[in-house]
């Protein structure tokens, strides 16, 4: 069974919205930063992104790997509001008793260890995640498909969040209000989807409630996000432990900028979970093998120049997102650069493939040998060469998670073409590096030098795709016209 028109309209909705919600992620730090950076100073940034990186260690103990499966799970009975609101009654409850628990561990925490005491008071406050994150139950609007409405609300409270910083954020002390206002625009919403959850489920007790039914389930993707927590904010919380409040605010400037590239390039892998989820669930098999080509192609397509010029104009990258002060972290962000381009792809291997197939144990085991990659790497490389240590722990972790993750997945890797489009991507990408080049012999500033390098590198890009008629290029531009499909896939290999 082939993708129906509605399918197809419906999937170039979602990941239009999805899209669009990623831009609104990637504008608020990109006018965000750049400010707070210079009014909080180094110290003040690594203040705030130890205290942020240390709660996500709590906040997913909270979650307990209910955020993906959640979606899961609810993908299969959206079409029974019966069974649909049972499965998010126990996976809320769920949700609800650990986050007594992790409130339990955080007060020990904090009574335990000095250098959560020196700033106590920013760390209660960020802590306030963790149950915005529960009540928001994001999982349930993804499995549903309510793309629209997260867009919307998210772009709503970032415009607020905002206008918040620049009004209330005025000097160096000013870094709680810095985190306070970071979790109005990343979390308050989540109050709302609480309110109008009712219009999706039924709020009385529909009975037969069976809690054991996830446990196994909720565990391994709890397993998974530890793993995932552990590569992805480890980093950091070593950083902060082993050196000082500076060096944690020059690696917090490189993965800021690697988080909004990552966040750009996977922007159309995330709508596809709850979907393949479902195809896999009716048994369509030919469905999810094109909707999850088509989307590893495009991580292909948006990230290999991505990394290409970001390691290139990294320096002027950091100075327009941070100030000079923070250019101790551009050897840092040219290093971690390539993970943009590893994730995008292991995104949609393990979550967006090997999820809804059932195999998150395989997931899971390529993400603690990240963690323990990551780990042992910091040990040794962070007291020596700080921020720049971290950064190639991280590189290194996620390169062995995507060997891994290839090998996993090597039964549907048959399905792919994407050989010849991955090296016309690194050709025309090489060629436009080459033609931009001639940037850096001005003597700019920061942004316009940016401007200029992003116009001739990605339109030189773009325009050579255009010229051999790139399938990926002319999907997202296209408004009805016929291509040949046999350069994005075999519509006959995927006849069961």
């Amino acid at each position: 069974m082939a993708l129906s028109d509605n399918d197809k309209n419906s999937i170039k909705k979602n990941a239009f919205m999805n899209v669009l919600l990623t831009v609104s992620s990637v504008v608020f730090p990109i006018v965000s930063f750049p400010y707070a950076s210079r009014v909080l100073s180094p110290s003040g940034i690594g203040k705030v992104s130890f205290g942020t990186s240390f709660i996500a260690y709590f906040s997913m103990i909270a979650q307990l790997g209910i955020p993906t499966y959640g979606v899961r799970a609810c993908a299969k009975v959206r079409d029974d509001k019966y069974k649909l609101t049972r499965t998010v009654h126990e996976l809320l409850a769920i949700n609800l008793i650990m986050n007594v628990v992790t409130y339990s561990i955080l007060i020990i925490a904090i009574l335990s260890f000095s250098k959560i005491q020196e700033n106590e008071k920013l760390i209660i406050l960020l802590s306030s995640t963790i149950i915005l994150n529960s009540i928001g139950v994001e999982w349930l609007y993804k499995a549903l498909e309510k793309y629209s409405y997260i867009t919307i609300r998210s772009i709503a409270f970032k415009i607020i969040g905002l206008v918040a910083l620049f009004l209330l954020v005025r000097n160096q002390d000013d870094y709680i209000m810095y985190g306070a206002i970071t979790i109005f625009a990343s979390s308050a919403s989540n109050i709302l989807n609480f309110i109008n959850v009712r219009k999706f489920l039924y709020f009385q007790n529909v009975g037969n409630y069976n809690f054991k039914r996830h446990i196994n389930s909720v565990l391994t993707f709890f397993a998974m996000a530890c793993a995932t927590t552990v590569y992805t904010n480890l980093d950091i919380i070593m950083l902060g432990f082993m050196t000082k409040d500076n060096e944690v605010g020059y690696y917090s400037a490189a993965v800021k900028i690697k988080g909004i590239l990552v966040a750009v390039v996977t922007s159309v892998g995330a709508v596809i979970l709850p979907r393949a989820s479902y195809y896999i669930e009716n048994g369509d098999l030919k469905s999810f093998r094109i909707i999850s080509n088509k989307a590893l192609r495009f991580v292909l397509f948006a990230a290999i120049p991505t990394v290409i010029f970001f390691i290139i104009y990294a320096k002027e990258g950091i100075i327009f997102l941070s100030g000079g002060a923070f250019e101790p972290s551009v050897h840092p962000m040219q290093v971690i650069m390539p993970t943009v381009l590893f994730i995008g792809i292991t995104n949609i291997f393990g979550i967006q493939m090997l999820v809804p197939l059932g195999r998150e144990k395989q997931v899971l085991l390529s993400e603690i040998i990240g963690a323990i990659i990551d780990m042992v790497l910091n040990v040794f490389l962070i007291p020596l060469y700080g921020a720049l240590g971290a950064a190639i722990g991280t590189l290194v972790a996620e390169i062995a998670v995507l060997l891994y993750q290839l090998n996993a997945i090597k039964e549907e890797r048959r399905y792919f073409s994407i050989r010849r489009s991955a090296l016309r991507y690194i050709v025309f990408a090489g060629v436009s590096a080459f033609v931009c080049l001639w940037v850096k012999l001005l003597n700019m500033t920061s942004f316009v030098s940016l401007c200029l390098s992003g116009l001739s590198f990605f339109g030189c890009y773009l325009l050579s795709l255009y010229f051999v008629k790139d399938e990926v290029l002319l999907m997202l531009f296209r408004k009805k016209t016929s291509i040949d499909m046999r350069g994005v896939l075999d519509e006959e290999r995927y006849d069961e």
